[in-house]
This record gives C-alpha cells, structure tokens and sequence, in this order.
C-alpha cells in the first residue's frame, strides 16, 4: 500500500517539469500546442504530493495513441481515457516504484483545460487560498497516510468550490 504523501515545495519542481516538458514536445511533435505546468507543484509554496503533473493540448487527441510506443520507452504507463472522456491519460514511476509524473492529454479547446489552468492561476493569484489548500492536504495526508481514496474525498469539496470561482475569475480575464 502506498503512503499519501504531501512534501514542501520543491525548489527543482520548474526545472523538472521543464525537462518533462522538453521530452514530450519531442514525442508529440506537431501534434502538441502546448505543455502546462499544472497540479499543486505548480503552485509557489504550497505541500504537494511530490509529483509533477503535465497538461498537454494537442490538435488532434486520436494521433495521441500512436505515440504511446515512444511514451512507453520514455518509462510511462498508458491508462488511455482513464474516467475522463477525451483525455488520454499516462502515469510514471521512478526505478523505486515511486510515482513521479502524470501527464493528461487533451484536444485544444476542452472545458478541461480551461479548468485546470483556471485553477492553477486563480490559485497562484490568490495565496491565501493556496496556503488553505496546503494545509488541508497536510491534514488529510496526517490523517489518511494509507487510504488516497480518503484524501482525495476530503479535498473534493474545497476543490470545486475554488474551481467555480475560479472559472468565473478566469472568464473576467478573458
């Protein structure tokens, strides 16, 4: 079983999403529009867990699948839609089964997208937010160190509540 773990923030986290990055421009070639930094660790100064999550856009989301060969030579797992239509969705570990990176494809133009970096941003502008954020996942981390079913049930309210004001900060800006 493995432990729910959130870390401080990670002083090399830009860096290693950026050679993430580099890796999958390059295998996705044309295909991709753009790579975004998103989930907690690209959040200044907030506990995450220590894992580095990618949001790729491409133009077309089925010519994704014919590089799931090259994916899984960079050290990726293919768990295809995963629970969210159209998405393709890949997970990495290190050699100690360690989880280090997630990496969710979309079509340019999905509601997803929009979600995510309207969360990421709204977040970034808003640091006490952040820093409640953090501290929840601290307390949900201490209090289910072995049950991630339980974390991530304990951080779906406070999330969808900073979503919705956060689609609606992030349409103003529009």
């Amino acid at each position: 079983m493995k432990k729910v773990e959130v870390v401080p923030p990670n002083p090399n986290g830009q860096k290693d999403f950026q050679k993430e990055s580099q890796q999958i421009a390059n295998i996705f070639g044309e295909n991709a529009i753009a790579i975004h930094h998103i989930g907690s660790t690209s959040i200044p100064g907030i506990y995450a867990k220590p894992i580095i999550d990618l949001l790729v856009e491409v133009k077309e989301i089925t010519k994704v699948d014919e590089k799931n060969v090259e994916m899984q030579s960079f050290g990726y797992t293919i768990m295809g839609e995963f629970g969210i239509v159209g998405r393709r969705y890949f997970r990495k570990d290190n050699s100690a089964g360690i989880r280090t990176h997630h990496v969710h494809v979309f079509e340019v133009g999905s509601t997803e997208v929009k979600r995510h970096l309207a969360f990421r941003d709204y977040m970034i502008a808003h640091p006490e937010a952040a820093q409640k954020y953090s501290l929840l996942k601290q307390e949900l981390a201490a209090k289910y160190p072995h049950d991630i079913e339980a974390y991530m049930d304990g951080k779906d309210s406070f999330i969808k509540d900073i979503e919705k004001k956060a689609i609606e900060w992030f349409g103003e800006r529009d």
